[in-house]
């Protein structure tokens, strides 16, 4: 039996150093770690002061009643004001902040004087709906830029928004306004999404049915489809914020103002609604923006492929990039809508330099081919980041040399909804990349990797990731459920914050995420991360992406279940050759990367994986796959109708290469 607290299988010798030219005018330099470790406090209070407060806070830090923190006490600011309007006071105003692209095609181009505009207009209508300081609304909208000004208005009078993902139910819409007592719903008719409108005013009529408390929705037009009206409550926003003053003074409010609530989805209990204070997130959201990707407001186009309904969206489409007075790119659609070049056309066409997005979307990129990139002129990129979960790294150096030309630093970020900002990543002027990596928690941010016991394990081992220090943006609490707070993040490590992820740290003490916890197997006393067993797979030349999960066995306690992708060239080979060699094939690959512990019991090739539409993958229903079970919920699902065509395909000889060797 293993005695480790999480096997570290797997290795990895590639490393890049940053660019010359990058590093001899990177906005941050090593000496920033120095500073940090020197005096935390101080080093907060520096990237706080790139921000303007109407009011100087009294202490940096108030830590005196764990797990509950203040950040820059006594302080006042307006954070629309800190996005918006100071740009335009110091003459940037004509500077573009969004470049809007909707998927058929359609484009809008907005200023900072343009959205300062939209936004005093759209905070003078929700003055006009009623709505005062502390009060909730609730944002339920497509990538539009009336979504970021929403989101903005609703900070300049100080309401906290919780913004729903698009993709949710009726019924998640209706839980999450009656968990805070939302009295105001801003969303549209619908939206495009896969070359067709998609509608999102049903979805909130159902919710709001049983929400008697809502007392307005504003709506946009975006796809001009028929929608039921409800007089007295139903408000166009083309109708109402047009008919204001575009002029709109934002009051300061103390750093500790609740800016916005964010729903993480509870599997077994009810969502947990995230708080995040005003203060102490934008300083992190802004300084990590303009850290980790180096940020040159005058000449940087930047664009983070998520969508603002996640966390990502939050701080790295609004907050952080609008707070440094950045042009970004903003984009409806799916990647391959019209055509799977999309993206890249979108990057040619604005000139992007800094691109954001998720390990899933770069490993559907590989799926398809990099022929498809090359058609597109790509120089323009300077930087790569990843978010959402551990990338591969196959997938890291494909996304380094098929978008980056093989010469942009890629930023491997670890962060959470709860962290409110970038906590462990490489700095690009400074950090010789690993592919796979996260590398070291950036400055001012304390982590560990501890044994089951609290205590830190040795270089070479693994373990579960915790944040030993309170940081600016991380969560007050969670909303209306204090002892909540405290069970889910603070008493499994007392004093120390821990969320679910299993990390190891290579020889040099670089942290690699392993994932999350619950998803680690137990094979025969070891204790395998997916992600490890799942980067072995992607190394394979026929391999786009893949997902494991352990199922049950009578002789080992869990046996590996994979479930894989194939790229082209792995078609090709899977249509010459028997399943069942395919499948040997890719287990002897396992076992010969990380050791024959590792090498799947069973593998099953598949067209598509179950993923939310943010891009995470569904392991729990392939473990019902694997054991046999009857699914659980799949409603969060992009395509609920994948998990047929992979139970379909469960007997097929791919899915063979039993325990025979």
């Amino acid at each position: 039996m293993s005695g480790e607290t999480l096997s570290n299988l797997l290795s990895e010798g590639r490393r890049f150093p940053p660019p010359a030219a990058l590093a001899a005018e990177a906005n941050v330099t090593a000496e920033a770690y120095e500073r940090a470790a020197a005096d935390g406090e101080a080093f907060w209070a520096a990237a706080a002061d790139r921000l303007d407060w109407a009011a100087p806070w009294t202490q940096v830090r108030d830590w005196s009643d764990p797990p509950f923190a203040r950040w820059f006490v006594g302080g006042r600011l307006n954070a629309a004001y800190n996005c918006v309007d100071r740009h335009v006071e110091a003459g940037n105003g004509e500077r573009v902040a969004f470049h809007w692209e909707g998927e058929p095609g359609d484009t809008r181009t907005l200023t900072y004087a343009d959205l300062k505009d939209e936004v005093s207009r759209a905070a003078n209508a929700l003055l006009a709906l009623g709505v005062q300081a502390g009060d909730r609304i609730a944002i339920y909208m497509p990538m539009i830029p009336e979504t970021v000004v929403a989101m903005l208005a609703c900070a300049r009078i100080g309401a906290p928004h919780t913004v729903v993902f698009g993709g949710f139910s009726a019924d998640a819409l209706r839980g999450r306004i009656l968990d805070c007592d939302a009295h105001v719903v801003i969303t549209a008719d619908g939206g495009y999404r896969k070359g067709a409108a998609s509608a999102l005013k049903p979805a909130v009529d159902e919710a709001v049915a049983q929400c008697p408390d809502v007392r307005s929705v504003l709506v946009v037009r975006r796809t001009g489809q028929d929608v039921a009206w409800t007089e007295g409550r139903d408000v166009w926003w083309h109708e109402l914020v047009a008919a204001q003053y575009a002029e709109h003074e934002p009051e300061a409010f103390d750093a500790e103002h609740p800016l916005y609530i964010m729903y993480t989805s509870g599997t077994t209990a009810r969502p947990k609604g995230i708080l995040h204070t005003t203060g102490g997130y934008l300083t992190q959201a802004a300084w990590s923006h303009w850290a980790v990707f180096d940020v040159k407001p005058d000449r940087d186009v930047y664009w983070t492929a998520a969508d603002i309904g996640w966390v990502t969206g939050h701080s790295y489409i609004v907050y952080g990039p609008l707070a440094n007075g950045v042009t970004s790119v903003l984009y409806e659609g799916t990647p391959d809508t019209p055509h799977q070049g999309r993206w890249w056309e979108i990057v040619q066409k604005y000139g992007v330099t800094i691109l954001y997005c998720a390990p899933t979307a770069i490993r559907t990129f590989m799926k398809w081919g990099e022929e498809i990139p090359e058609r597109f002129d790509l120089s323009s990129l300077r930087l790569l980041g990843s978010v959402g979960e551990p990338i591969n790294p196959e997938a890291w150096v494909w996304y380094r040399q098929a978008i980056g030309g093989d010469r942009c630093p890629v930023v491997d970020t670890w962060w959470q909804t709860e962290t409110g900002a970038q906590m462990i990543s490489p700095l690009p002027g400074v950090s010789t990349c690993k592919p796979g990596s996260a590398l070291r928690p950036l400055p001012g941010i304390s982590a560990e990797v501890v044994d089951d016991a609290g205590n830190p394990v040795p270089n070479g081992s693994g373990g579960y990731l915790v944040l030993t220090q309170p940081w600016p943006s991380m969560l007050r609490t969670i909303w209306g459920d204090e002892q909540r707070y405290i069970d889910t993040y603070w008493s499994r490590f007392p004093g120390y914050y821990f969320a679910g992820d299993g990390a190891k740290k290579d020889e040099d003490g670089d942290i690699w995420l392993l994932g999350r916890v619950d998803d680690v197997m137990n094979v025969s006393g070891h204790r395998i991360s997916t992600t490890e067993v799942e980067s072995a797979l992607v190394s394979h030349p026929y391999v786009a992406e893949a997902a494991v999960v352990g199922a049950a066995d009578p002789t080992t306690g869990q046996g590996i279940v994979a479930f894989v992708i194939l790229r082209g060239a792995g078609e090709r080979a899977a249509a010459t050759a028997q399943g069942d060699d395919l499948a040997k094939e890719l287990r002897s690959h396992v076992a010969k990367e990380i050791g024959p512990i590792a090498r799947p019991r069973q593998l099953l090739v598949v067209a598509e994986l179950p993923k939310t539409r943010s891009g995470k993958i569904m392991r729990r229903l392939l473990r019902d796959i694997a054991e046999n079970r009857a699914l659980g919920d799949v409603t969060t699902l992009t395509d609920s109708t994948v998990m047929d065509a992979i139970r379909e395909g469960l007997p097929s000889g791919a899915s063979g290469g039993g325990d025979e060797e």
